[in-house]
């Protein structure tokens, strides 16, 4: 007998970085399983359209991840429109293109802030809730290339190494309390990431990568596992995709 899913009917989910891409396709497939998404955005009017849409199943809520504050205001949206919380999928990030000496000082310090601190500060406004019900999912959307590097992408690749350090840790600490933490690891995905900082809508290879409906469909998957099993690491790839 095959591993039984759990249904995800009724389950409320908080999505950062919810207005395009893996985050977007995230919370159209969560609510195709029948889960209910509170959705935190800076572009508000993206996430409105998608609320319009969505038969009572979402909430959106203006914020930026650097600030803590507007974390707990996602978490409390949820709340407060839905009841209950019971998974954070943390995606918002940004990244570029770019040697050592490429970038400037303000890119690179808000790279930094929005893809480690923005990732720890969602996390630190779900998890009381987590703690309080007895129960919850973390998902961290980070990349392969916090497993590997990359070329002229190395200040991305270390927040996205500090993302996976920080969900090793988190494991560690929040399992016995049965909060599950998991860490999803793409490659080139076809989103607006880096569009505009070495990254144009005709480069090469740009068709031959994941879209964001695959990795949405890898964290609906990782919920839907039995309690009794997490998943640490996913690391995923297009067929296409060289080194």
């Amino acid at each position: 007998m095959g591993v039984i899913m759990r249904d995800l009917t009724g389950q409320v989910v908080a999505i950062t970085g919810a207005s395009a891409g893996i985050g977007a396709a995230s919370a159209k497939a969560l609510m195709s399983q029948g889960a209910k998404v509170a959705l935190g955005a800076r572009r508000i009017e993206r996430l409105e359209a998608t609320v319009a849409d969505s038969d009572g199943n979402a909430v959106a809520v203006e914020m930026d991840v650097r600030n803590p504050e507007d974390s707990r205001r996602l978490v409390d949206s949820a709340m407060s429109t839905f009841g209950r919380l019971d998974a954070l999928v943390a995606n918002a990030g940004i990244g570029a293109y770019g040697g050592i000496m490429d970038l400037s000082d303000a890119k690179l310090a808000e790279m930094m802030d929005i893809n480690v601190a923005g990732t720890v500060w969602p996390i630190r406004a779900a998890v009381p809730h987590f703690l309080q019900q007895g129960e919850g999912d973390i998902v961290i959307v980070s990349s392969v290339a916090g497993l590997r590097g990359a070329g002229d992408e190395a200040v991305y690749a270390a927040t996205k190494f500090a993302q996976v350090g920080l969900a090793g840790g988190l494991d560690r600490e929040l399992r016995e309390k049965n909060i599950r933490v998991s860490t999803i690891c793409p490659g080139g995905t076809a989103t607006e990431f880096a569009m505009g900082a070495g990254r144009t809508p005709d480069m090469p290879g740009l068709a031959d990568m994941m879209k964001p409906e695959n990795i949405a469909d890898a964290i609906v998957t990782v919920l839907s596992q039995p309690k009794s099993m997490r998943t640490l690491v996913w690391s995923m790839r297009s067929i296409e995709e060289q080194d």
